[in-house]
């Protein structure tokens, strides 16, 4: 029976029964063939020699796609693997998965790698990819499996644990087999090693199996594969300025916050100039939260575990929570690692009407959660931190609005603070398990795709990868050296409704269940402001910046007037410091600047006596002379004004 094949451009195309994804990709064009790597039948990728039995969509992957991305580097992880087991006899390895904008693989090893075994490495997957080897797939049974990895005690577990509703054929388990080499894997990759372009190896680290510390401790390999040396230089500029930007270094530097080893891993203090930043961040989210229509609350930061058993914490995410108190006569309790289920309290703390409706609750409130030391990153993965969460109820009749309403709020937030790429994922009902009728994501998902065409914010549906509990829409930006953040979120909760029984009374006198709308805007306001540290290099625009003018006396003579100065800058609202210490004023100007400081005012004999002042403002060479007090308070002061609430 021929198959039908709808290609990219809409047009169906006959072949026969067992037509390889190459025949194909060839029969299309030979410049097309050679450039294949993989194929994508109906949105599962499949390797270009496998021979295809089923009709559909059909697409050609080649390297210049994210996809061929993916398999590039995930060959190239196996090359990898492939060649720490030949220069290091006795090592195992574990998993090797591709990562954004690269990969890695783990291994147990009897000494940590260091930068010289990376070399080596690297020339050993070099002499791997010049020999051109055949990447082979191999099916079998679970228990074929487990016979051939018996000497791989990783494999092994991973075995053992396949669903096998997960893996087509029921029983079926993939390999992949090189030149002797094989490695547990579901595919697809390279037809072989010599279509890698270029890998790097970039470096080292410690991992635990699983990430559980109890586990066994391994020594993972981090790498990089691109389509081309150009492009491989182009992400090495990328990493050097990264490194630069990287906010565990300038937060120190800027003397923003630190991470003193006594508080333990994922937890950080905030000195002045932090908490500055810190107050100025969350005035904003208040004062926009108010022109939202939002209520404020606050709520404990522990309560009873009986309040996590009714919300479903303790069954789905005991893991991440920090073990239980007991307090009030063997009464336990937890520290919350969410502010969720205070808000559905207050909702349920006296009866609603559909009058009381839509109900918006907005908390800056302080959560801890047990991350595992190994993913634990400064302020990007930190155990103790601060979400800006909100909590909406409101009817069916009222959902399409605040969904609008609320990716208004998220967008509006987010182009404060300077971002303007964004990208979004809409997940949407799991296949299989979730809570809440089939009728109320429909229209939770309908309304959440409006609100996206609405606003014109380019947009992933990915199908099936909601919460258990509802749809949801995922913001990212781009930072200004490209890299992607997940910020914000808008998420529809079909579970606490259900689990607490809320209701309101609807017109009519009858009770129904509200829904719920979860929304972060900066999500957790540490990360955020790491976000913020790397994506200005430190340099905040002067409206976030902590300390927006340094004032520099010449001598001693002029720190009076540099206190007069500061005095009318502060009067007109900007946060002024002067530089009393007894360094040069060459020294004091590059301290401004090295902390990043918006503006440098220095002050002479001649600008006592005339009223004025030297301006040099952040990224210029050179100060403006003679500048008279007054012009240089009305610009800084436009300068310094923060986006309107």
């Amino acid at each position: 029976m021929p198959l039908d094949l709808r290609y990219p451009d809409g047009k169906v195309v006959s072949h026969p029964d067992g037509t390889t994804g190459r025949e194909v990709a060839q029969s299309i064009g030979p410049g097309l063939a050679r450039a294949a790597v993989a194929v994508e039948i109906d949105g599962h990728l499949r390797d270009l020699d496998l021979p295809i039995s089923e009709s559909g969509d059909f697409s050609v992957i080649t390297l210049d796609s994210d996809h061929g991305l993916d398999i590039l580097r995930h060959s190239s992880a196996h090359v990898l693997a492939q060649a720490v087991l030949d220069l290091y006899p006795g090592s195992t390895f574990a998993i090797g998965p591709p990562i954004e904008d690269g990969f890695y693989y783990d291994f147990e090893v009897s000494e940590p790698f260091t930068p010289d075994d990376l070399d080596r490495i690297e020339q050993r997957m070099a002499e791997i990819i010049s020999e051109d080897q055949p990447f082979v797939r191999v099916a079998m049974s679970r228990d074929e499996a487990l016979e051939a990895f018996s000497d791989h005690k990783f494999k092994v577990e991973i075995i053992e644990n396949v669903d096998p509703s997960e893996v087509s054929g029921g029983e079926e388990v993939t390999a992949y087999r090189n030149n002797g080499f094989v490695d547990l894997c579901r595919g697809p990759h390279l037809p072989s090693t010599g279509r890698i372009p270029t890998v790097k190896l970039l470096r080292t680290s410690g991992a635990y199996w699983r990430g559980d510390e109890n586990r066994e401790q391994l020594q993972r390999i981090y790498g990089t594969a691109w389509q081309s040396n150009k492009d491989l230089e182009a992400y090495l500029q990328r990493l050097e300025e990264a490194e630069k930007r990287d906010h565990r270094r300038l937060g120190p530097e800027l003397d923003l916050y630190s991470f003193p080893a006594e508080l333990g891993s994922g937890l950080a203090v905030w000195h002045p100039k932090g908490g500055q930043l810190r107050k100025i961040i969350e005035d904003h989210s208040r004062a926009v939260h108010e022109r939202y229509g939002f209520d404020f609350v606050f709520s404990p930061h522990l309560a009873k575990s009986e309040l996590w058993k009714t919300s479903g914490h303790l069954d789905f995410y005991a893991e991440s929570m920090y073990p239980g108190m007991e307090l009030d006569n063997d009464q336990e309790y937890r520290v919350k690692p969410m502010n969720c289920p205070f808000h559905v309290l207050i909702y349920k703390s006296q009866g609603r009407s559909y009058r009381d409706l839509p109900m918006r609750l907005g908390e800056l409130g302080g959560v801890y959660r047990y991350e595992m030391s190994g993913v634990v990153h400064g302020l990007l993965r930190a155990r103790g931190f601060t979400q800006d969460d909100s909590h909406t109820f409101c009817t069916e009749d009222q959902l399409e609005g605040e969904l609008h309403l609320h990716l208004d709020f998220v967008l509006k937030w987010l182009k404060d603070f300077g971002f303007t790429d964004f990208e979004a994922d809409l997940s949407t009902k799991p296949e299989e398990k979730y809570v809440g009728e089939d009728a109320r994501w429909e229209v939770s998902e309908k309304y959440l795709q409006q609100a996206l065409d609405a606003v014109g914010v380019p947009y992933r549906i990915a199908e099936g990868e909601g919460a258990f509990y509802g749809p949801k829409i995922d913001m990212h930006v781009r930072d200004a050296i490209g890299r992607r953040w997940q910020c914000s979120t808008i998420q529809l909760d079909f579970n606490l409704p259900e689990r607490f029984g809320l209701e309101y009374t609807a017109a009519g006198n009858v009770g129904e269940r509200p829904y719920m709308i979860h929304c972060a805007k900066a999500g957790s306001l540490e990360r955020f402001i790491g976000v913020l540290v790397e994506h200005y290099a430190g340099a905040f625009p002067m409206w976030l910046s902590p300390v927006q003018v340094s004032i520099v006396p010449v001598a001693d003579r002029h720190e009076e007037y540099a206190d007069a100065v500061a005095g009318r800058l502060r009067d007109a609202g900007l946060r002024a410091e002067v530089d009393l210490s007894s360094e040069t004023v060459g020294d004091k100007i590059r301290r401004a600047l090295t902390h990043k400081h918006p503006a440098v005012i220095v002050v002479g004999d001649d600008d006592v006596a005339n009223s004025t002042v030297g301006l040099r403002l952040y990224g210029e060479d050179t100060d403006t002379r003679g500048v008279p007090l007054i012009e240089a308070t009305n610009q800084l002061v436009e300068s310094s004004k923060p986006p309107s609430a």
